[in-house]
């Protein structure tokens, strides 16, 4: 009788030696993959859209706001799917009346990364000089959210890549920015404006935060999906853009799709395209 019991807590010491090695590993084995959530809001309930992001093996994701929840909400169903908040689309105006607030709503979720998703028709400079001074105030801004601790960051359409003697708003933007703001590159919307993602990579290596995966279908296809497709499934040359990217410092790589007729299938299909194809894990600093 005494063997059994010998037997089974020798096993028992087994596996609970061998756990925090498989815990290491499983987290080694994680790529930087998040889900942007704006992709996901036709999906059913909120519960429902992290029930997606959980299903397709991704445990990161990119907030809109506040998800039209208070923070002690949406950090209750981020954990019960354990998925983390890896940065937030916030408007410009938000982030003028109410940085703080801002701040405190995203430090509860423990999310530490701000990100300017597009500009008002109003707010969308017409000139070089215009693209300065925006760069200028998101710079300010920028400086302002290090000190709290987090970082800001911006999302480009493709009304930020006109030409402008030589070189895009984009550039010019970050250019008087300085240093603070990072950039999150939309991979679609860059080849959308006629130029090529890797190399518009290599132009902000060292300050892109994250990129945008999504994908653009051949001329003509998906007219009822604005056009977009799932990663790895259109016509982005993804075997020069993901060394790029990686080359660049990317953190992290964040499933998108604009208009997804089936948004489950778009997140799982991107997310096992990148789980194959990407080669590096999860940063150190993304990891924070």
């Amino acid at each position: 009788m005494k063997t059994p019991v010998r037997r089974a807590a020798a096993l028992a010491l087994l596996v609970l030696t061998a756990l925090p090695g498989l815990a290491s590993e499983a987290v080694a084995a994680q790529k930087p993959i998040a889900v942007q959530m704006y992709s996901l809001r036709n999906a059913g309930s909120l519960d429902q859209q992290l029930k997606i992001v959980h299903d397709a093996g991704v445990h990161a994701v990119e907030t809109v706001g506040t998800q039209g929840v208070s923070a002690s909400e949406l950090k209750q169903l981020l954990d019960r799917y354990s998925i983390r908040a890896i940065s937030s689309h916030v408007a410009l105006a938000e982030l003028r009346r109410d940085l703080d607030g801002v701040v405190a709503f995203n430090r509860s979720i423990g999310n530490a990364t701000l990100v300017v998703p597009y500009l008002d028709a109003k707010d969308r400079p017409t000139d070089a000089a215009g693209w300065t001074a925006l760069g200028k105030e998101l710079g300010r801004i920028a400086k302002q959210v290090r000190g709290k601790g987090m970082r800001l960051a911006y999302h480009n359409h493709d009304f930020e890549l006109a030409d402008f003697d030589g070189q895009t708003g984009l550039e010019l933007l970050f250019a008087a920015a300085g240093p603070d703001l990072q950039t999150e590159l939309d991979l679609a919307w860059v080849a959308r404006a006629g130029l090529d993602p890797a190399v518009m990579l290599g132009k902000f290596r060292g300050r892109v935060f994250a990129v945008h995966a999504k994908d653009n279908a051949p001329k003509g296809q998906a007219q009822d999906e604005g056009g977009f497709a799932a990663v790895g499934q259109g016509v982005l040359d993804w075997s020069a853009i993901l060394p790029a990217a990686a080359a660049a410092g990317v953190h992290w790589y964040i499933i998108e799709h604009d208009q997804p007729r089936d948004p489950a299938r778009i997140i799982q299909t991107g997310a096992d395209y990148l789980r194959e194809h990407l080669t590096t894990n999860v940063p150190a600093r993304a990891r924070r």
